[in-house]
């Protein structure tokens, strides 16, 4: 059956009913300030913080390419669409039932548990966003895809927006760890609503790639590396300009060890970062058929570099929400360009795979926040705030190269 207007209008409202409710469930489980700021109310430092940021941000990602040989030989991809984003409600719900029990003399052992559920929740999503990237390039039309992550983006922006008042509320009203507890099981219930979305899904057009193993995988991505010069660049970009998505969870840590913030300031900080991806949703929303995606590329690049150089100038916890509203858009700005750079890139058959690609190629990001705890500990931050600077200005070369017109 091929994809008509009438299936493309309904599979879009079916992604943004998903959407909307992702964006209730999100401030609840907040990967760049709640669930660090959870990490370090239960004893974590740097090398805690790098290993979390690892785990949710590079590490979900590079599991994507052991998904995505398995993935591609299924012909529809909603079942396991399901599964993953199912066993993503179960594994918030667990972390709030651990949380909720949780005594004051457990906390030891009790973090490695919250490492379980968070792990089990980060690769669930790297397995559900496989199948998520393939049936969204299958089920919009081509012509309403920019149109649709910008929708996305604002959308989610503003309903985040409003409940991150609910959430900093709900901080303040218990104690560690009673308040995250709620907050987790308020998330999982969002996210079992938002689920409705993809059950609804009409996947009309099947995959026909048939992928053996690993082997037959990396055979695959040579040879896709060699026809299309453009994977290659992309999969540079992702491992330089990726590393900015990892940048917050330190600053939640910055901010308590330096600054003494609290529960109360890190509501604060998730405002201010909502407040910039609503803000960039915004501005590509009203331009979204005329804004070229090596603007948003460049763009994303040069707010990296101002989001580590503000670190470096600031020097009381007032000014630190200021960091959150620059990496609230920087965030915005690589989800909307880097999932809509895949799907210009690849084609409707191959889309799994590049997806798959896609993790493979998020060795950087899944290894930095771990060597970034490494040169807190050593170093300081000052030198890890350099280091940060000079991988994300390498991103800019990549982008050169790929050169999108679109």
């Amino acid at each position: 059956m091929e994809l008509t207007k009438k299936i493309s209008s309904h599979n879009f409202k079916s992604f943004l009913w998903h959407a909307t409710f992702l964006a209730f469930a999100k401030n609840f489980m907040d990967v760049d300030t709640i669930i660090p700021s959870m990490v370090v109310d239960a004893g974590g430092g740097a090398m805690q913080i790098g290993i979390l940021t690892a785990i949710m941000m590079g590490g979900s990602s590079f599991t994507q390419f052991i998904f995505a040989p398995f993935l591609s030989n299924e012909a529809y991809k909603k079942k396991h669409l399901l599964l993953g984003i199912n066993t993503r409600v179960m594994a918030l719900l667990g972390l709030g039932i651990l949380l909720f029990l949780l005594q004051g003399n457990q906390h030891s052992y009790a973090l490695w548990l919250m490492f379980f559920f968070i792990a089990t929740f980060a690769f669930a999503g790297a397995y559900t966003n496989v199948s998520y990237v393939d049936i969204l390039g299958k089920s919009v039309s081509k012509d309403k895809r920019k149109t649709f992550f910008s929708t996305n983006q604002i959308i989610s922006g503003l309903i985040v927006l409003s409940s991150a008042i609910l959430v900093k509320r709900l901080l303040d009203w218990k104690e560690f760890p009673v308040n995250y507890a709620f907050m987790f099981f308020a998330g999982a219930t969002l996210l079992l609503i938002a689920t409705a979305g993809f059950w609804s899904i009409k996947e009309v057009v099947p995959s026909r790639i048939k992928i053996t193993g690993l082997k037959s995988f990396f055979k695959v991505l040579r040879a896709e590396l060699t026809q299309n010069k453009k994977l290659g660049y992309f999969l540079g970009y992702i491992n330089t300009q990726g590393i900015a998505l990892s940048f917050l969870p330190f600053i939640i840590l910055y901010a308590k060890k330096t600054f003494d913030t609290q529960n109360a300031d890190t509501g604060t900080f998730l405002i201010y970062k909502v407040t910039g991806i609503v803000f960039v949703s915004v501005l590509v929303l009203l331009g979204a058929t005329r804004v070229k995606y090596n603007l948003l590329l460049y763009s994303n690049v040069f707010l990296s570099l101002l989001l580590v150089f503000m670190a470096f100038i600031i020097k009381d916890a007032a000014s630190i929400k200021y960091i959150f509203i620059i990496g609230g858009i920087v965030y915005s700005l690589f989800s909307m360009s880097m999932n809509g750079l895949l799907l210009e890139i690849s084609g409707n058959e191959n889309r799994a795979l590049y997806t798959g690609f896609t993790g493979a190629g998020n060795i950087l990001p899944a290894i930095f926040p771990l060597a970034g705890g490494a040169l807190i500990n050593w170093l300081g931050y000052q030198t890890f705030f350099i280091i940060f600077m000079l991988i994300i200005a390498m991103a800019a070369f990549f982008i050169f190269k790929i050169n999108c017109k679109k």
